[in-house]
């Protein structure tokens, strides 16, 4: 009957094919992931056909997930070593979840702290001789309104830019230094023990992708300056910025509860929008892979 022989034509395939969808969420960068739960272990066609979506569009976006801080750190074990934050506002009981949120110990929605997120572009660790390679951040509790995660994707900035400055800036390295970051954008001095962790380390200006091989312009708040010139301070990084964000390289993330974001730290840079802090309650979870160094 027709039924057999259609059954007996796909049964070989049976092992390869699961409900897992992906569907592109803008044209900039990102992928919405459907049908796939993070608790349980990913088999590796699934695996292998994750990784070939995250080298593609730098952000996934796995819907619908219901993670403790435990299954949280399992998932993420399953795409890399874990890189452990030692900033202060981590997770209290789980060092290796940092925790993002506006709310104060009494569980109250505070602008004030809202007010400290992330405002300004950045990638991930990039102050570090290793920076983080994707970011894994887990939507508890959304604002109704704002309070987006911003992207800005840097391969597709540099691929716009004339050859000739591409080869100018491919020679370049930035150096990237968490005490100026800190100065500039925290207003304080960086204590004795974070100058020991984090001197300021040069990274090449066109980051070259390990998967892709594509370039990327490598910048954000924690860098600093241009090595070798000294002198002209900042102004290469500002005017690059600011070609980098312009809005046909950027796509901005409307969080649902269940999401759970991967980016890619080498590629990308992102930031927080802002949200009425006093209205809305955000709690995040985030964990963070080990990358290898710049190239």
């Amino acid at each position: 009957s027709m039924a057999g022989l259609f059954l007996k034509d796909t049964e070989p395939m049976a092992h390869t094919i699961t409900d897992i969808r992906i569907n592109p969420l803008s044209d900039v960068m990102g992928a919405e992931v459907i049908g796939l739960d993070l608790r349980q272990t990913i088999a590796p066609a699934d695996k292998a056909r994750l990784l070939e979506a995250f080298t593609q569009y730098h952000l996934l976006c796995f819907r619908d997930q219901s993670l403790t801080k435990h299954e949280q750190i399992e998932a993420t074990k399953q795409f890399g070593e874990l890189d452990v934050h030692v900033q202060s506002n981590r997770s209290s009981d789980i060092p290796l979840i940092h925790i993002v949120t506006n709310l104060d110990q009494n569980d109250v929605p505070r602008q004030a702290i809202a007010a400290k997120g992330s405002v300004h572009w950045h990638s991930d660790k990039s102050y570090r001789a290793v920076p983080s390679l994707a970011t894994f951040l887990y939507g508890v509790e959304v604002p109704d309104e704002g309070g987006e995660t911003e992207f800005a994707n840097m391969a597709m900035a540099f691929e716009a830019l004339p050859a000739a400055r591409q080869a100018e800036l491919s020679g370049l390295k930035v150096v990237h230094s968490w005490p100026d970051s800190v100065r500039r954008t925290n207003n304080r001095e960086a204590t004795d023990e974070e100058k020991a962790n984090w001197p300021p380390i040069a990274q090449p200006l066109a980051r070259t992708h390990p998967e892709s091989g594509r370039k990327a312009i490598f910048i954000g708040q924690h860098a600093s300056y241009i090595e070798g010139r000294e002198a002209e301070g900042r102004a290469l990084i500002e005017e690059l910025e600011a070609w980098c964000t312009q809005p046909q390289f950027r796509y901005a993330h409307r969080w649902r509860v269940g999401d759970l974001l991967m980016w890619d730290n080498r590629c990308l840079l992102h930031r927080a929008a802002s949200f009425d802090g006093d209205r809305y309650r955000r709690l995040m979870h985030r964990t963070v892979t080990r990358g290898s160094a710049p190239f």
